[in-house]
């Protein structure tokens, strides 16, 4: 990602499919917003016709159970917002209203294709406004059993470092590092798609997850075999997948990263733990905005004096 002003979509684009869990029919309407409006989601078609506006950021998830979920599951929330927000972060897209009529993003095909599809259809637009950066200043970590996420400092840019380890052989014990970009995310990542194992299947439909899922959206693993017909994308599409879930959750940041991102045996729940953790230590980050590229203008990269900002809940 460059640093520069701000951006949003040049026009508003629609998709329509069913949420891996829930399995219910959602449309969905990517607008463009102004400028500091961040991603927002505009959550359509409650009980007794009302909206609810939800603000994608780590302070409102409210579950990490198999998707990361913003918002209240009893009044108005979205679920598996992952994918989509991954895209938006990879290809810097700042500010979007995403109007939703139903409980979940759609899976697709289990990965961030068409979202990055759909943004390059309505195309990305500069706005009048400098770019904030959150930047890491200071290590934080979080553990859990034999897995850990941290966050660390880094002269630029957003790097991170995944590695999954399954006893199934099919996966085993697997790593992705890579310096993010929407280039490399569009060629190495966003086709990664969302995988399970069969033997857990009827424990997830009887807790009410997976309801949607196929081996359209999803790679399915038995034992040691892969049961898509099309087998994988990438030998190791597993921790491909993870990543890409990675940049998703921590989209929840509210402002790109600079810093780099280590996890091993992690998933959305220590994705958001670590960001919480962040932001618990005032110590730890400050944001910094770039000046505003205007048109004839030298592009100088001065940086604005580093300066806490309040997180938006």
């Amino acid at each position: 990602m460059k640093p520069g002003n701000q951006t949003t979509l040049r026009s508003r684009t629609i998709l329509t499919g069913a949420g891996v869990h829930s399995n219910a029919p959602v449309r969905l309407v990517l607008h463009p917003a102004e400028a500091n409006n961040g991603i927002t989601f505009l959550r359509t078609g409650l009980p007794g016709g009302r909206e609810r506006i939800i603000d994608a950021l780590w302070s409102n998830v409210s579950m990490t159970e198999l998707c990361t979920v913003i918002g209240d599951p009893s009044d108005a929330s979205v679920s598996t917002v992952e994918h989509l927000l991954a895209a938006f972060s990879a290809l810097g897209v700042d500010n979007v209203m995403v109007e939703i009529d139903g409980p979940e993003v759609p899976i697709m095909d289990g990965s961030s294709a068409a979202f990055v599809a759909a943004i390059r259809k309505a195309g990305i637009e500069e706005l009048n406004a400098s770019r904030r950066y959150l930047k890491v200043l200071k290590t934080v970590r979080i553990e859990q059993g034999r897995g850990f996420s941290e966050l660390r400092p880094a002269d630029k840019g957003f790097r991170l470092e995944v590695e999954i380890d399954f006893a199934t052989g099919m996966i085993g014990r697997q790593k992705k590092v890579v310096e993010l970009d929407g280039r490399l995310f569009e060629r190495d990542l966003a086709r990664a798609r969302t995988f399970g194992f069969l033997r857990d299947v009827e424990r997830l439909w009887k807790a009410g997850f997976a309801l949607g899922a196929s081996l359209e959206n999803t790679v399915a693993v038995d034992d040691e075999r892969v049961l898509n017909p099309e087998g994988l994308r990438w030998p190791d599409e597993f921790v491909r997948h993870k990543t890409l879930d990675a940049v998703g959750d921590l989209a929840l940041a509210g402002s790109p990263i600079i810093g780099t991102y280590r996890s091993f045996c992690g998933g959305h729940k220590m994705n958001v733990a670590v960001l919480a953790a962040l932001f618990a230590d005032k110590s730890a980050f400050e944001f910094i905005e770039l000046p505003v590229r205007r048109e004839g203008a030298r592009n100088e990269m001065r940086v604005a004096q580093p300066a806490y900002a309040p997180v938006r809940s």
